[in-house]
């Protein structure tokens, strides 16, 4: 278990986000939330003095494919299937008192 992080301090922390933990979760969460702590603090002593900050760890470039105009589905076709439309567009009920 670690140092830095007791079972009272999960427990408080557990009652203040009012959770119900057993006895065996107690214990179980302050060991894992321990060595998370511990990992953090390892990672804290490592000298990034000559790394650049990133905001992902691998160089991406856009990863989505181009926008390219492709057929579709029939407007009048499509229309024709809704319960209500007007002027080419779905008709659906107004919402708080607005006028279609």
């Amino acid at each position: 278990m670690s140092d830095a992080l007791s079972r009272d301090d999960v427990a408080k922390v557990a009652r203040l986000a009012r959770l119900t933990l057993s006895e065996a979760e107690l214990d179980l969460f302050t060991e894992q939330l321990g060595q998370v702590l511990e990992h953090a603090r390892d990672m804290n002593s490592l000298d990034l003095s000559g790394v650049v900050a990133t905001a992902h760890p691998f160089g991406l470039t856009n990863v989505v494919r181009e926008d390219v105009v492709t057929p579709s589905l029939d407007r009048e076709a499509v229309l024709a299937e809704a319960p209500d439309a007007r002027d080419h567009r779905f008709a659906v009920p107004s919402i708080l008192g607005e006028a279609p």
